[in-house]
């Protein structure tokens, strides 16, 4: 049996000069990561705010990882200290405080945020300051690259990308669900959503008879599910947050829709099943990098420690504290230049997530789209989607 569980671009110029006239009553003095007695990795989530969530999640799974790493003797012999803060769910935010964990607070590498607008604030600060930053959890296909489409030099994820998902949610619409035709709709307010459905429509093969889209703010979704009744189709695609997606569920059900609901990665909290209420919740399908199980190790770990169940980006982010430590134990070193070299020659690492690499592009070389079943409120079932 399965437990259940589960923006826009801020440019360059506008975070320097946002995160700069912050500390303007603050000198800093930047120097080259000191050895010392201890390994210092920045946390960079967000803890509160609108997609708090999946930055509690995470932040969770990261202070896990370091507790075992420090009882098992630390990396090199040195005790981890994670350093903390909480963006707040603001990106202006996100980018003060990346530049205060890569200019003050003396970190090896940073790991976060959670999302694609608060990592977009973060990347021209930890390029500048040339500090490693690490996202679990953000899939937006482009964030990696810069305008000019050159690879950010100190910017990683752990996820696959939404290029990935998206043409795995079609893959599976379509083969799995038999979908031969389907409606979209997805969250045209962020980058997340967009990319998505472009790469879902550019990989489904059968017909998407209505694309309807959404944003955070909205709760009443009975203009969208009246147009619903004029169409035929096979399947509900939904490419959105859980905050979104939760009452959209909900009020699809609630018309009497039985089509499967085949969602993004975005489903993967438990307060999905708050929001579209668990009557709602059957024949639903989502995107899962890492489904969890009841009786993982690392599951029980978690629900052990914290009384509460993990989602998948817990599962990432506690990978992705591995392999920092990976990376510094190769790198032999703390100074955060040294640690994104070896982060970009690592070699395979093998996590509770998988196993993979980094590409040229610094995202993980994965081929596997999890796709968890629910019915009746209970995950019952997972369904890999293999590309070559």
């Amino acid at each position: 049996m399965f437990k259940q569980f589960v923006s826009r671009m801020i440019t360059g110029a506008t975070i320097l000069t946002t995160a700069c006239a912050a500390m303007a009553t603050s000198p800093i003095t930047i120097s080259a990561q000191e050895e010392g007695d201890t390994v210092r990795i920045g946390s960079l989530y967000e803890l509160s705010g609108a997609v708090a969530a999946y930055g509690q999640t995470q932040s969770k799974a990261i202070a896990m990882a370091v507790e075992e790493i420090n009882e098992a003797g630390g990396i090199d012999g040195k005790q981890v200290e994670i350093v903390e803060f909480d963006t707040k769910s603001d990106d202006t935010e996100a980018a003060v405080l990346a530049t205060r964990l890569a200019s003050q607070e003396n970190v090896s590498v940073i790991i976060g945020p959670a999302t694609t607008s608060q990592m977009q604030a973060a990347i021209p600060i930890v390029n500048e300051f040339e500090v490693p930053l690490i996202a679990p959890s953000v899939t937006n296909t482009d964030i990696v690259f810069d305008d000019a489409g050159n690879v950010h030099p100190f910017a990683y994820r752990t996820s696959w990308p939404n290029s990935f998902q998206g043409a795995g949610i079609g893959k599976f619409a379509y083969e799995n669900l038999n979908a031969a035709k389907t409606v979209v709709i997805y969250d045209n307010s962020s980058d997340y959503g967009v990319g998505l459905y472009d790469n879902f429509q550019e990989n489904y093969e059968g017909e998407i008879v209505s694309v309807e889209t959404v944003q955070p703010s909205d709760s009443d979704f009975s203009a969208i599910v009246t147009n619903l009744m004029a169409q035929e189709f096979d399947s509900i695609v939904i490419l959105a947050f859980y905050q979104t997606a939760g009452p959209l569920v909900k009020q699809i059900r609630e018309m009497g829709f039985e089509q499967p609901i085949v969602g993004s990665n975005g489903f993967g909290n438990d307060i999905i099943y708050e929001l579209a209420l668990p009557e709602n919740m059957n024949d639903v399908y989502y995107a899962s990098l890492y489904p969890i199980l009841e009786d993982d190790e690392f599951v029980q770990k978690y629900q052990e420690k914290f009384g509460s169940d993990p989602d998948m980006f817990a599962a990432l982010a506690y990978d992705t504290v591995y392999m920092v430590k990976q990376a510094i134990e190769q790198a032999g070193s703390t100074d955060p230049i040294a640690v994104n070299e070896a982060l970009e020659n690592l070699g395979s690492f093998e996590g509770i997530t998988g196993s993979f690499i980094f590409d040229e592009n610094h995202n993980p070389t994965k081929n596997v789209v999890s796709m968890i079943e629910i019915q009746d409120a209970e995950e019952t079932g997972v369904h890999e989607v293999v590309f070559d």
